[in-house]
């Protein structure tokens, strides 16, 4: 009886180190081929639609989710010196509209913001350590936290010159003589291919980038 538990003993002890040994190998192998980060989010760009001129918005058709080509009349403004246009600026989407109809407006006031959500992207930041092996052109697979069992394929289009705490609106600074050095995050913008309709700026991704 205690022959037979020695034994199974020895199998489960054997059993937990083969399983260490597969769980390190496999995340050897992981590290080897890929710089993987969830510090992601998808982004657009933004392009405001501003009144160039003050008075009153005579007429209004700007609407968030409708598409516009650039230059279609959006809305008419009304002030002393006659009526003007306010045109798109962009082919793109309205995707926040700040105005109605009939208010009255000042120049260079922002009517609404717009955005290509046929060219949305994703800011990933990685830590400058794994920078070396982020090259531009290397494929990535993306999942975005909103639908974790879709992978969307992408490349590196651009790798930053600077790291994103030096836009920050509180960078670090250290006045007392006390320092803590910290990993810093450089942001790398991945390009998506076959962007599903659901997906918008903003929403919380992961990437895989290919060594």
């Amino acid at each position: 009886m205690k022959t037979s538990r020695v034994i199974l003993l020895n199998i489960l002890i054997l059993v937990v180190i083969a399983g260490a040994g597969i769980g390190g190998y496999a995340y050897y192998n992981y590290s080897m081929n890929y710089v993987s980060t969830d510090d992601a989010k998808v982004k657009a760009d933004i392009t405001p639609l501003a009144a160039q001129s003050a008075g009153k918005l005579a007429s209004w058709d700007g609407k968030e989710g409708k598409e516009y080509k650039k230059g279609d009349v959006i809305g008419k403004i009304k002030g002393e010196t006659g009526v003007s246009d306010v045109r798109a600026p962009i082919d793109g989407t309205i995707i926040r509209d700040q105005v109605k109809e009939g208010q009255m407006v000042a120049a260079g006031q922002p009517l609404s913001s717009m955005a290509d959500m046929k060219d949305l992207y994703i800011e990933a930041n990685i830590e400058e350590t794994d920078l070396k092996d982020v090259k531009k052109g290397a494929n990535v697979d993306i999942v975005i936290d909103e639908d974790t069992d879709t992978t969307i394929e992408g490349d590196v289009e651009r790798i930053g010159l600077a790291t994103a705490a030096t836009f920050s609106i509180m960078p670090d600074q250290n006045a007392s003589g006390d320092y803590t050095k910290t990993v810093q995050r450089v942001p790398v913008r991945i390009s998506m291919d076959n962007i599903p309709s659901d997906v918008v700026p903003g929403l919380n991704a992961s990437v895989e980038i290919d060594k």
